[in-house]
């Protein structure tokens, strides 16, 4: 059964995202009965060779879903996780000693020269490569020793949606594997975003109030940070308002002095320590009379100006970003078509970044 979102059959302008969203819930379905068998063999492989640390490599989307992955590995394996600057070795020729590194590249398309060849210089240093794409016959996949495939099918619309949650619950799964488990909490994921996903209506009276904003501001803590600039991203992309995406801690440090009473503020409120960090910060916000609006439990909704309430009781913190995204992609989706733009081709974007 696929959830229903705004107008995926129609030819009104969105109507690609509007599909692709639509397909998420069947995309998880799909990983967990199929590709999590591999995708559990790769990651013993890699166990079994003990990496002393993880390098991820991404950009954009996949940018987000791997600093999701960083913390998963921090937090759930306790290893050492850096985010890898990929001009040290495409422009500047530095070739760190990455023996016994494990290097994780997130893609797409698995079709940026950079992203392949910051991997293949990896490899040729020395690392156990790992890319997670959605294309096994990509040119990243084939110069990295292991692949997962997340397995989302065609993604045609500019901005990605499907392949973000699929990255998110691949590496989840990833993650599980080198711990020895199973993945198994992962299991009500489907079911939870299919009902997100048919609460559009509500979606559409939260957009009403971005549709003449001039800027936004996201921010969240732990678990909930890449779900904050995957937001942001598809908020720009796609309606171009400027949307500033910060973690609660660095929002303190300085940039809540421009939120005022007309300043937009979306929380994303992790269910979990993330959450509890999060609220000295939306104390402040309230404090400063910001325009507030909580992506979370039903008891920080209600503490807010307006939000959207996730059913995330019994739901893992680290898994609950799968869903926490899905109802930011339909705001985004619908401040777009509010705005009078079509969010399937967004103004100077590819589908296929070729950064060097």
């Amino acid at each position: 059964m696929t959830a229903t979102t705004p107008a995926p059959d129609s030819e009104l302008p969105g109507r690609i995202m509007a599909r692709e969203m639509a397909e998420q819930p069947d995309v998880l379905r799909r990983i967990l009965d199929e590709g999590a068998p591999r995708i559990r063999q790769v990651a013993q492989e890699v166990a079994a060779r003990k990496p002393r640390f993880v390098l991820l490599t991404a950009r954009g989307t996949s940018d987000n879903a791997a600093l999701y992955a960083k913390y998963l590995l921090e937090i759930r394996l306790g290893l050492p996780c850096g985010l890898t600057s990929m001009s040290t070795t495409t422009a500047y020729g530095a070739r760190p000693d990455l023996t016994d590194v494990l290097v994780v590249t997130v893609s797409q398309s698995g079709g940026s020269p950079d992203l392949v060849a910051s991997t293949r210089a990896a490899r040729e240093a020395g690392a156990i490569t790992v890319a997670v794409t959605n294309n096994p016959d990509s040119p990243l996949a084939a110069v990295s020793e292991y692949h997962v495939d997340i397995m989302a099918g065609p993604e045609k619309a500019l901005p990605a949606t499907k392949t973000y949650t699929a990255s998110l619950l691949a590496l989840y799964l990833f993650v599980e594997g080198l711990r020895g488990g199973d993945g198994a909490a992962a299991k009500a994921l489907p079911d939870l975003a299919e009902q997100l996903l048919a609460r559009q209506d509500e979606v559409r009276a939260l957009a009403s109030r971005y549709r003449f904003a001039e800027r936004m501001v996201i921010t969240s803590r732990g678990y909930g940070y890449p779900t904050a600039r995957e937001a942001a991203l598809k908020l720009m992309e796609t309606s171009y308002i400027p949307a500033l995406a910060y973690s609660g801690a660095d929002l303190l440090h300085g940039p809540l002095a421009m939120v005022d009473n007309v300043s937009p503020v979306i929380a994303v409120v992790t269910a979990g320590k993330g959450g509890a960090a999060l609220q000295p910060v939306l104390d402040r916000l309230r404090g400063r009379g910001a325009d507030l609006v909580v992506i979370g439990p039903a008891g920080q909704v209600e503490q807010a100006s307006a939000g959207f309430v996730l059913p995330v009781e019994g739901v893992p913190e680290e898994l609950q970003p799968v869903l926490e995204i899905l109802p930011l992609q339909l705001l985004a989706y619908e401040v777009t078509i509010a705005r009078g733009q079509d969010p399937d081709a967004p103004r100077a974007l590819a589908k296929v970044t070729e950064t060097r």
